[in-house]
């Protein structure tokens, strides 16, 4: 059975049904720009930066959540659509604070990149007052709700990929925010601190606590490495500057762990730097087992039954307390 096409640009081209209008023209090598856009999440075309033209459509549609379909004539590069994406760009800059030279984000900031590419250099709208402050009251991670454009992106990888269910949208209206369960600071909400929804938001709303301040993204070289906590082998990127380890950061579509950390693989790096760290090596005066915390329930059961009913020692850990 023939696939079905579209016109993209003026090209035909085929496409699989249940495609949208993005990933269609992603498989064509056609660049669409997006903020909110979050692969393997539902989409939510919130963001309005990917909109396109559709032939006979009453107006512009936005490319993530929109199906393809057959016969479909589509324009990505339209003047209608340019003049849309600048607008709606002025819109974001204006809902909040983003003053790029005190920002983390400075220099790997979708927003900025998308206002570079569009030339935007006055904002022709009023800034909106924020009435919510910035909230470092853990360990782990800044929410700069100043800086919050409200894309979504967070809440899709906290609900959809890591399925923790622990952001949302919350009130209405220029009142809007992104909130943990109950509005609640992050350590006392249903956050486990995987820190997917800081690797997930597109501008400086979320941040590295620990990095806060330590290099600008052109300043570190990425090395990619395999997490060292457990046996799944989660892929990583080391953001190095001068010999030192900043940040981490999860290799995008790498297996197994595509693009997703613990809180440990994030955020547990300290002990590369340490001064505890054990320079010469060891002997274990008393035996002892190690049991990997990735291990099946049944494994790890065993595990301690060998020790302390064979060995006779209650010597047993394991690597989630860390």
């Amino acid at each position: 059975m023939a696939k079905p096409t579209l016109t993209l640009n003026g090209k035909l081209v085929e496409f699989e049904p249940g495609q949208t209008i993005l990933q269609v023209a992603q498989a064509q090598g056609v660049e669409i720009p997006t903020l909110c856009y979050l692969k393997e999440a539902t989409p939510t075309g919130a963001c309005r930066i990917c909109l396109v033209e559709v032939k006979g459509a009453r107006t512009l549609v936005a490319s993530c959540a929109m199906p393809a379909g057959n016969g479909m004539e589509i324009q990505t590069d339209s003047q209608a659509v340019h003049t849309s994406r600048r607008l709606n760009i002025e819109l974001l800059l204006a809902s909040g604070s983003h003053n790029c030279l005190t920002c983390e984000k400075n220099g790997d900031c979708k927003l900025q990149a998308l206002a570079y590419r569009y030339g935007i250099t006055d904002i022709r709208f009023k800034g909106q007052t924020q009435q919510y402050p910035k909230d470092d009251s853990n360990p782990l991670i800044v929410r700069d709700f100043s800086r919050c454009i409200l894309c979504g992106r967070c809440v899709q990888a906290c609900n959809d990929l890591q399925v923790n269910r622990a952001i949302g949208y919350g009130y209405r209206g220029a009142a809007s925010k992104i909130v943990t369960t109950g509005d609640r600071p992050y350590q006392e909400s249903d956050c486990v601190f995987c820190g997917q929804c800081v690797q997930a938001c597109p501008v400086g709303a979320l941040t590295e606590k620990k990095a806060v301040g330590l290099a600008r993204s052109w300043e570190t070289k990425k090395v990619r490495t395999t997490c060292p906590y457990c046996g799944v082998g989660c892929q990583m990127w080391l953001h190095v500057k001068d010999g030192r380890v900043v940040k981490v950061t999860a290799v995008e579509g790498a297996q197994p762990n595509r693009g997703m950390l613990c809180v440990k693989g994030r955020f547990g790096y300290d002990f590369i730097h340490s001064p505890e760290r054990l320079t010469t090596p060891l002997i274990k005066g008393e035996d002892a087992g190690v049991s990997c915390a990735r291990s099946i329930n049944e494994d790890s059961y065993n595990m301690q039954k060998l020790f302390r009913g064979v060995i006779g020692t209650n010597n047993i850990d394991h690597c989630a307390r860390t």
